[in-house]
């Protein structure tokens, strides 16, 4: 019999194990598995908190729907009756003390027409002739391998770039768009750019593709993300599941390998996975010619604070979802979230629930990672009484910190990762590096990492 160790529960280790397992069933194969997390609950940074009626989510708050292979697991596991949809609406950019609509027609704050740069409250009549140039000038210069923020600023100018975009792209990515290369955010900007001759006018070919993305464009589960957790959990039944226990090192042996684990347990292993963050991995493998690639990966943190009040979510901005912060405010955070108007699910009584977002890009950010969590707090609530006006004490704070854990694919992460990679195939055969450090941050990028490991190691095994 074979043995297969998955280190780490979090959404890669988990669907890693649930594809492996339906083809050792499917094959009958003569396979030993083993997921081990460290953590007493599975999920890593998938967690949901109840309290007072509310949902609070740790880490993600949604997956996006279309991302291929989301849908489909949630079919596999019959967990479609639990399905719940973001509400669509409005989102903001918080500058200079007012909230300012992001034009409806817009992707990443990037106008798809003509008409959404003209009705843009953010940019000046000078910025938006400056975004003009984009018509005209053709790509002689950029390759996906290119910084998108000099790509953008280069044909839409700096004005619209700072003002609508950045502060949009950098929530999502967290990190300067100066350091991100297009490849690892929008690497169709590229091709629109050079088979339309123009960004705004690829967007705007393209337009039904992202019009239709749009509506309904995240999913969650009624009881929160934790419930797809828990879900995934209860189909692994031909998996030892080992928690509440920390892996201390992974070992080659000859054939196989020996991993260790924290209370003196050791699990002999012909196939091992490590779906962990990239610092765990480093420190388990112990190995000096791989730390050159370890050391390229580069992490940004986040403090993430939810308030919930006990007045109803109607004294928000009508048909608004939440905001994110451009220069020039008043607040500290980052960006805000009105959950309870975005995810309805998440209010049992409807009640204001709102998320703030506090990132390693901040200003503040070294300030306000030595805070203690009534400290944030206050900090949170006071971010809320100048943008929203509310002015209520809360009944409900969840404060979480995410502090370098939260991947960034910037310039140098593409290079890297082909140098690990090809290291690894060398000198560690049948060891696998899995998730948000090294192939993709978000949720539905993290499942079909899992599904494609998974299979893959089925292959091997049959």
């Amino acid at each position: 019999m074979k043995t297969v160790v998955v280190l780490g529960g979090g959404i890669t280790g988990l669907c890693t194990m649930h594809y492996l397992q339906r083809q050792v069933q499917e094959k009958n194969l003569d396979v030993k598995l083993v997921l081990v997390e460290k953590n007493t609950y599975l999920g890593g940074k998938l967690h949901s908190a109840f309290e007072q009626g509310f949902i609070m989510e740790t880490g993600a708050d949604s997956i996006v729907a279309r991302h291929k292979g989301v849908m489909e697991l949630v079919e596999e596991l019959n967990f479609e009756q639990n399905l719940v949809y973001n509400e669509t609406g409005i989102s903001y950019i918080y500058t200079n003390n007012e909230l300012h609509a992001i034009p409806a027609d817009s992707t990443f704050g990037i106008p798809m027409s003509l008409q959404s740069l003209e009705e843009s409250t953010l940019v000046s009549e000078e910025g938006k002739k400056e975004a003009l140039k984009d018509l005209t000038m053709p790509n002689e210069r950029f390759t996906k391998e290119s910084s998108i923020g000099e790509f953008l600023t280069y044909y839409l100018g700096e004005e619209l770039v700072q003002n609508q975009i950045a502060p949009v792209l950098a929530g999502v990515y967290s990190g300067d768009l100066n350091q991100l290369s297009i490849a690892s955010t929008l690497p169709y900007l590229i091709d629109y750019k050079n088979d339309y001759g123009s960004i705004i006018k690829g967007f705007d070919t393209n337009r039904d593709q992202f019009v239709k993305a749009a509506n309904k464009k995240f999913i969650s589960f009624k009881n929160g993300l934790s419930s797809l957790i828990d879900r995934l959990e209860e189909t692994l039944t031909d998996v030892e599941i080992i928690k509440g226990i920390a892996t201390t090192s992974v070992k080659k042996q000859e054939n196989q390998y020996s991993v260790t684990l924290a209370n003196g347990k050791m699990i002999e292993a012909n196939h091992v996975v490590l779906a962990l963050p990239n610092e765990s991995v480093q420190s388990l493998l112990q190995d000096e010619s791989l730390n050159y690639y370890f050391e390229q990966f580069n992490t940004a943190s986040a403090i993430t604070i939810y308030l919930g009040f006990d007045v109803p979510d109607n004294c928000l901005p009508a048909d608004g979802t939440g905001y994110i912060v451009s220069h020039n405010s008043d607040v500290i955070c980052n960006a805000a979230t009105w959950t309870s108007r975005k995810w309805k699910h998440t209010s049992a009584e409807g009640k204001l629930l709102v998320r703030l977002f506090y990132k390693s890009i901040n200003s503040e950010y070294e300030r306000l990672r030595m805070m203690t969590d009534e400290e944030l707090a206050a900090v949170a609530l006071e971010d809320v009484r100048k943008s929203l006006g509310i002015e209520e004490k809360p009944t409900v704070v969840g404060v979480t910190k995410w502090i370098d854990q939260m991947p960034k694919y910037d310039l140098v992460h593409r290079e890297a990762l082909q140098g690990l990679l090809q290291e690894l195939e060398k000198n560690y055969p049948n060891l696998s590096i899995a998730g948000c450090s090294y192939f993709g941050v978000g949720i539905g990028a993290c499942i079909q990492n899992g599904k494609k490991i998974g299979e893959e190691l089925a292959g091997k095994l049959s």
